[in-house]
C-alpha cells in the first residue's frame, strides 16, 4: 500500500537510468511516490540508476506496474495528467492537488495515442517550448510539473 504523498509520479516505458535516478532523488525531496509502467529500459540494479538517485532510493516509495491498466486499477481514484507536447493545457493552468497523479512517457517517443485517449483531452499538459524543438529531458520536465503543482498547494509539508 502506497503512503499518502504529495503526488504520484508515473513513468510510461522509462529508457535511462540517469533519468530514473534523477527522478527518485526530486521524488525524495518533495514527497512524491514513483510509479513505473514496465517495459523498464533498464534494470533497477542499474548502475548509472544507483549513482543518480544516490542514496535516496530508500526515501522513496517505487511501484512497477507490468502494464498501464494495472496502474490504472490500483489508482482508480486518482486525478490524472498526462504530458505531452501535445498537451491541451500548460502546465500552470491546470489544479493540482494532493495525491493527484502524473504521467509521464518514454524519452524517445512520449505517451503514445492509446494512453493519451484514456483520460479527457483537458487533462493533457505541456511545458511552452520554442517551435520545432521537439522536447524537454524527461527529468527536467517532472521537475518544473512537481514544483509547480507543490507551489500551487503552498508547499504543504515542510
Amino acid at each position: 500500500m502506497q503512503k499518502s504523498s504529495l503526488l504520484n509520479i508515473v513513468l510510461y516505458e522509462p529508457e535511462i537510468p540517469v533519468n530514473a535516478g534523477n527522478i527518485i532523488r526530486l521524488c525524495a525531496n518533495t514527497g512524491c511516490n514513483l510509479h513505473m509502467i514496465e517495459p523498464l529500459g533498464f534494470d533497477l540494479d542499474d548502475k548509472g540508476l544507483r549513482r543518480a538517485g544516490l542514496d535516496y532510493r530508500d526515501l522513496v516509495d517505487v511501484s512497477v506496474y507490468s502494464n498501464f491498466e494495472e496502474y490504472l486499477v490500483s489508482m482508480k481514484d486518482n486525478t490524472m495528467f498526462l504530458t505531452s507536447t501535445l498537451g491541451q493545457n500548460l502546465y500552470t493552468d491546470v489544479k493540482y492537488s494532493k495525491g493527484d497523479s502524473i504521467i509521464f512517457g518514454p524519452e524517445s517517443s512520449g505517451l503514445p495515442k492509446s494512453v493519451l485517449r484514456s483520460n479527457p483531452a483537458e487533462s493533457s499538459i505541456r511545458l511552452p517550448m520554442v517551435p520545432s524543438n521537439r522536447s524537454l529531458n524527461v527529468s527536467n520536465t517532472v521537475a518544473v510539473v512537481i514544483y509547480e503543482a507543490w507551489r500551487q498547494m503552498e508547499f504543504v509539508g515542510l
